[in-house]
Order: structure tokens, then sequence, then C-alpha cells
């Protein structure tokens, strides 16, 4: 800083700079004080696909889409409504979770180039490219943001995917979808996707408490998962991102199990700032709750970058 004095010149503008910000609404100073500092809404890019993400997503697969499903046409519309209007713009979203239409009539006259929208293949189809093709009617799009395979657990999982895998190489080709990749159930296979260079974009499943996370034998079952399957599950996060694969995780709330505030507050932090994941999916089931991630998300990002 100068010890100069001012001059006439640069007191005059510095006295109408500080009236003009004096002058405006309280609500735009502290947006504009707020300016340039990361949010859960911001677009942020996912992996070296090229493509932007929503930080973070709301997902319709809660316990096999059964919660957001029961909510009803008209009650997920008003959610992932809800969700536009706060700026979340990522929908993830699945063949078996039995919810493709219901996004559609919620995502109807919504801009396209504003959502992100993910779906996942289920096991082994003879006719990918026909089930694509289906995927897109029932959503009503011309495009998926990205493909991922769905529920993985093989450590061979590409070698028996491979029909599948070469069919949206060929999707993407056609931009029919702009990213394709894997969702592994299980370390064995969660090992071999940070392997696999065909994965552009990995749904992990990952908190701190290791609640409903990849565990050593896809068998055991996610849902008995413990704190010792949380670090297998970080090596090959890191990994993942070290070649910077796109990395999304999901079960943050670990399906719902993390009730107590302060663990949903400690997973969301976990999300935000690992520096280890490009965006975060959540399957919520009313207002309250996209209020409440926005909330801690937005928190944990502030003081990070504070």
């Amino acid at each position: 800083m100068s010890d100069r004095p001012m001059n006439r010149r640069q007191f005059l503008g510095a006295s109408a700079a500080l009236a003009g910000g004096a002058l405006l609404p309280k609500a735009l100073r502290g947006a504009a004080k707020a300016s340039g500092k990361p949010t859960a809404t911001d677009w942020v890019p996912l992996g070296k696909t090229g493509i932007k993400i929503c930080r973070l997503g709301l997902g319709t697969g809660s316990h096999g889409g059964k919660i957001q499903r029961d909510l009803g046409v008209d009650g997920l519309s008003r959610l992932i409504r809800y969700a536009y209007d706060k700026g979340i713009r990522y929908i993830d979203t699945a063949e078996n979770y039995r919810i493709h239409k219901m996004v559609r009539e919620a995502i109807k006259g919504l801009p396209r180039e504003k959502l992100f929208i993910q779906s996942k293949m289920w096991g082994l189809p003879d006719k990918p490219l026909a089930v694509l093709d289906r995927y897109r009617k029932e959503l009503g799009v011309d495009y998926i943001d990205s493909l991922l395979l769905h529920c993985r657990t093989s450590k061979n999982w590409d070698e028996e995917s491979k029909k599948a895998m070469d069919a949206l190489s060929e999707a993407k080709a056609k931009k029919i979808i702009r990213a394709h990749g894997v969702s592994c159930h299980g370390i064995q296979a969660l090992t071999r996707a940070s392997d696999v260079e065909w994965v552009q974009v990995a749904l992990v499943r990952i908190n701190p408490q290791a609640k409903c996370i990849d565990t050593k034998d896809p068998k055991h079952g996610y849902n008995k998962s413990t704190m010792e399957d949380f670090a297998p599950a970080m090596k090959q996060l890191r990994r993942l991102h070290e070649r910077r694969c796109g990395t999304i995780a999901m079960k943050v709330i670990g399906n719902g199990m993390l009730t107590k505030p302060e663990d949903r507050e400690k997973s969301i932090r976990f999300a935000a700032n690992c520096g280890l994941l490009d965006a975060a999916v959540i399957g919520f089931k009313n207002t309250a709750e996209i209020d409440e991630a926005l909330e801690r998300m937005n928190r944990a990002l502030a003081e990070k970058n504070a």
C-alpha cells in the first residue's frame, strides 16, 4: 500500500465509489461480497470430459427409487422444480429405479441445456443402443449427458460388459450421450474401474462414516459396510481422481442411515472439501432436505475458501 497522500482526483473518485456502494441495496451488496466464492450450485468440470456438471445433484434412486416414486408424478415434479429454482441442475436416475417417465414430466418445459442428466444401464442387454433409445424416449430428451453401466460387481466387469461399452462409445461418437462410465458395487469392481481408461465418469459410494459404501465382498452387502471399508474405497477414489476421471459421490448420507444432523454435516463437508470429487448426488424426498444440503455444502465450501 502506498504511503503517498491522495490527490484531489483520487479522493473524489474514492468518495464516489463509496457513495455508490452505500446506495446499493443490502442484498446486492451481500451478493457482490460473495461473488467468486464456490457454491453447491456451481457448474464445475467433470474430470477431463470437457463437460461441466452442477456440484450438487438430485438423486431419484433412494431405496431403489421407491422413496421418489412414492411422491407421485406431481410430488416429484414439485421437488425437481424446487431444486431447479434453487440452482440444482443435475438429475441422477437409472433404468431400474423405474422413474424415467416421471422425470420426463418433471423436466418438461425446462431448458435442456441447463440440465445435466445422468442415467444408468442395467445388466447386459443384447441391443444396448436400442435400450439407450428407449431411455431417451422415456426421459423425453435427445441426448443424455452421462450414461453409466450400473451396479458392476465383478473384478472383470469390463470384459463382461464389452458389448455395452462399445455401444456406449458409439453413442458418444453420435452425440447421443456426452460421456460414459460406471457405477460400481464392491471394491473389486471399483479397483478395476480405476484401471479402465474407457471410464470417463465414476459414481462412487463414499462417506466418512463408511455407511452403505463399497465392501470387499459385494455379497456381504454394502448395508453392513464398516470403517474397514473406507480406506480401500478412498484409495480407489484417489486413483480415479489422479487420472482425472470424473468422480461423483453417492450414498453421501448413507442411503438415509445418517439421521443425526452432525453426521450429515460431517458427510456433506467431506464431499465438498475432500478434493477428490467433482460432484455429489443425494436422494432427496422433500424440499427441507434440499435446503439443508444446500446450506451445509455452501457453508463448507465458504469455510474452505475463506
